[in-house]
């Protein structure tokens, strides 16, 4: 709690000491007297103490676990537990990633001991944990000269986790693995796509045989069918400072990131892989990969709400040499990468071509988020484009989505040109 002066009266003693001193020179009685009530006023302001405010804040909200985009109602009540209060304002700790939508969280009002006010305003949810600030308060006494700072605690959050987007299937590299899975391999073994026919050796399952060569030929024959295997594969989303850039609706290419993650790592666990993520970014944030249900809701919630993929520019120095060496440790030795990045600059494409030198596949997926209205926009799109060209010419598979587009028919154009 700060007490200070509001030097309110200043001018007003400045002004009454000229007329008194007008009043002095002229010998009008009428202007030395206002000049003296001036002053007298001035004095009589100096005679109040700061105010001691003694408030208890409620906070509420219509909806503490919205989804992207929600409106939500926040209700802030305050209550007077000290003496009469003449002049009060509070300012609501609304966090910096919330946008007020309707309504003002500010409130003036004078309050008497034990009386309350209420202010209600709306915010629109977006990804991410939000914990709301204490309130500010400012009180001032009846004349104004003297003001009192302080803040109260209202503890309140707001999480919420989007709903990623749906992929019918995410098509990774081909990459022989130990493990029985979904991921086709081009050697013979058990699935359900068709391989090759040997010759039938006892023990062979009857399930196997292939009939139709034994009515026509008399011939007894194995098939075999191309065996499968999981993959391991781990999200990489792009979160530099350079990569916080936004498109024309003002959407931020690393909240496309996080969206491409949660989407491609969703597809691919419903397939049967094994799915990390990572940031690659000041702020680092790491899951390995796993299966099951409860690994998708740590995935889902670490995308949603790790500071490592905040939508807001990271705050401290990006260490690249170290980050990317963090990353190179933890990727298992199998694993493909999905990098999910804007390709701002070289260094993006220079990470995907050394993933690539050091046995990791990587599959890029970009939003694109240049712009054509200036000059400068129109340059970052053909230095993009370049990028984009070279890494293809280096045969890594890339997604160049169009923000705004739907990421299913991106990948699925893409999945188009590869099988062209």
């Amino acid at each position: 709690m700060v007490a200070e002066r509001t030097h309110r009266w200043r001018g007003a003693v400045a002004l009454s000491l000229a007329v008194i001193a007008a009043g002095a020179t002229t010998r009008v009685p009428a202007v030395l007297v206002l000049g003296v009530l001036g002053v007298a006023g001035a004095g009589y302001a100096t005679l109040f103490a700061p105010p001691a405010p003694s408030l208890s804040v409620e906070r509420s909200v219509s909806e503490d676990a919205p989804a992207a985009g929600d409106e939500v109602d926040v209700t802030l009540t305050v209550t007077n537990d000290g003496s009469f209060l003449p002049d009060l304002r509070l300012i609501d700790g609304v966090p910096d990633t919330l946008a007020v939508a309707d309504g003002t969280p500010r409130l003036a009002t004078a309050l008497r001991a034990g009386k309350s006010a209420t202010v209600t305003y709306t915010v629109e949810a977006t990804r991410g944990d939000h914990e709301f600030d204490p309130v500010a308060v400012i009180a001032r006494d009846i004349s104004g000269s003297h003001e009192t700072r302080t803040t109260v605690p209202a503890a309140t959050t707001l999480t919420c986790v989007p709903d990623f987007p749906r992929l019918a299937a995410f098509p990774l590299r081909r990459q022989p693995t130990q493990r029985a899975g979904p991921t086709p391999t081009p050697t013979g073994g058990s699935g359900v796509a068709f391989h090759a026919t040997r010759e039938y050796r006892s023990g062979d399952p009857l399930s196997r045989v292939d009939w139709t060569r034994l009515a026509r030929d008399g011939e007894l024959a194995t098939v075999q069918f191309r065996a499968e295997r999981a993959a391991t594969a781990v999200a990489v989303v792009d979160t530099r400072r350079v990569a916080h850039v936004s498109d024309a609706d003002g959407t931020n290419a690393v909240e496309y990131g996080v969206e491409a993650a949660g989407g491609v790592a969703s597809a691919l666990l419903d397939a049967g892989n094994q799915v990390g993520v990572a940031s690659l970014g000041p702020h680092w944030a790491w899951l390995a990969p796993g299966l099951g249900r409860e690994h998708r809701a740590r995935l889902e919630a670490l995308l949603a709400c790790d500071r490592g993929f905040s939508v807001s520019p990271p705050d401290r120095r990006f260490l690249s040499a170290l980050v990317f060496r963090r990353l190179r440790t933890h990727l298992p030795d199998d694993a493909q990468v999905v990098f999910c990045s804007p390709l701002v600059d070289d260094t993006a494409a220079e990470y995907v071509r050394r993933l690539e030198a050091s046995g990791h596949p990587v599959t890029v997926v970009s939003p694109d988020v240049t712009g054509a209205e200036t000059l400068g926009q129109r340059f970052a799109g053909v230095a993009r484009a370049v990028r984009v060209r070279s890494l293809r010419a280096a045969s890594v598979r890339v997604i160049d989505w169009q923000a705004g587009d739907s990421l299913a028919v991106a990948v699925a154009d893409a999945e188009r040109g590869w099988s062209a």
